[in-house]
C-alpha cells in the first residue's frame, strides 16, 4: 500500500452550545512541518495537538486550522470596564471634535477588541477528549484521501518501472551486436593504418578483449534489472510511509543508466537509454509527493 502526501480532510462536531470544526490540509514536503490555527481556548493542549498530528500523518506541510465556538451563554464572561471607559472617552472626545452623532455607543463599545473576554482561558478536559476525537475524524478522512491518491500514484510509479525493464531488454537485445560493430571497426581501422598483413592476430585479439571489457554493460544491466526488481517490492510492502526509501532506490536506478548510457559507445543503445532517463525522471516526480 502507498499514501500520498497531499490530502484534505474535515470534521464537525456539535454538543450542546459548543462547535467544534477541524480541516488539515497536507502538500508534499521533505520532513514534517504543520502551520497551527486554533482557538486561544486550545493553547494549553497546543503541545498534545502537534504531536497527535505527527504521529498520525508522519511527513508532509500541513495546515491545521482548529476552531471551538460557544454558541450561546454557556461559558461566564469578563467585562473590562477600565479598557471600556479608555475605549468611551477617545470615541466620545473625536465625536465631539468631528460633530458627529453618539448613540448607542454601549453596542459600540461591546464590539472593541478586549472589552468582552471569556472568564477562563481554557477548557475542561472532557471538552478537550471530544476535541481530540474530532481531531482524529479529521486525520481518518486526509488519511482516507491519502490513501486515494496513493493508489494512483502506485499505478503510475508501476508503469514507469516497467518501462524501464522493457527499454533494459533492448538494450541487451542491441547489445550483441554492439559487440560485433566495435570489432568490425577496429579490425577495418587497423587494415587501414597498418595493413591486414601486418595486424598480429593474437595481439589483436587480446585488445579487443580489453577494449571491449571496458565497454561491457552486462553488469550495468544486471543491477538495474534488481533494483527494478526491489523497488517493485517495497511497493508492496504493508509500510505506508516509504517515500525516502523509494527515492533513494530511484538514485540507485539512475547511477546504473548513466553508467549504461556513458559506456555503451552505440547510437541505437542511447536512444533507449534516454527513453529509461525520460521514464526515471517522471518518476522521481512522483515519489516526492510519497509519503
Amino acid at each position: 500500500m502507498l499514501k500520498s502526501m497531499t490530502g484534505f480532510g474535515r470534521a464537525e462536531v456539535t454538543r450542546g452550545e459548543t462547535t467544534i470544526v477541524v480541516e488539515v490540509k497536507s502538500l508534499n514536503g521533505k520532513q514534517f512541518e504543520v502551520n497551527l490555527k486554533m482557538s486561544p481556548l486550545l493553547k494549553p493542549y497546543e503541545f498534545d495537538i502537534r504531536n497527535l498530528l505527527q504521529q498520525e500523518l508522519q511527513r508532509g506541510t500541513l495546515d491545521a486550522t482548529i476552531n471551538v465556538k460557544q454558541n450561546g451563554a454557556t461559558r461566564p464572561v469578563v467585562i473590562n470596564s477600565e479598557l471600556a471607559r479608555y475605549y468611551h472617552q477617545a470615541i466620545t472626545s473625536l465625536a465631539n471634535e468631528l460633530q458627529l452623532p453618539q448613540e448607542d455607543m454601549l453596542n459600540v463599545l461591546m464590539k472593541l477588541p478586549e472589552v468582552v473576554t471569556p472568564a477562563t482561558e481554557q477548557i475542561e478536559e472532557s471538552e478537550w477528549l471530544e476535541v481530540e476525537k474530532v481531531i482524529r475524524t479529521a486525520i481518518g478522512d486526509m488519511d482516507a484521501h491519502r490513501v486515494d491518491e496513493g493508489a494512483m500514484l502506485e499505478k503510475d510509479l508501476l508503469l514507469r518501472i516497467d518501462n524501464i525493464l522493457l527499454y533494459s531488454e533492448k538494450v541487451k537485445e542491441l547489445d550483441p551486436l554492439r559487440k560485433d560493430r566495435v570489432r568490425t571497426r577496429l579490425e577495418s581501422l587497423l587494415a587501414e593504418y597498418v595493413g591486414k598483413d601486418n595486424v598480429d592476430g593474437n595481439r589483436l585479439e587480446q585488445e579487443l578483449i580489453f577494449y571491449l571489457e571496458k565497454l561491457d554493460i552486462s553488469e550495468e544491466l544486471i543491477r538495474l534489472q534488481n533494483h527494478c526488481r526491489y523497488f517493485r517490492d517495497i511497493l508492496s510492502e504493508a509500510e505506508p510511509a516509504k517515500g525516502k526509501k523509494l527515492g533513494f532506490v530511484l538514485q540507485e536506478i539512475g547511477r546504473e543508466i548513466n553508467t549504461t548510457g556513458s559506456k555503451a559507445n552505440d547510437a541505437g543503445i542511447q536512444q533507449w537509454v534516454v527513453m529509461m532517463k525520460d521514464e526515471l525522471e517522471k518518476a522521481k516526480e512522483q515519489v516526492l509527493n510519497v509519503l
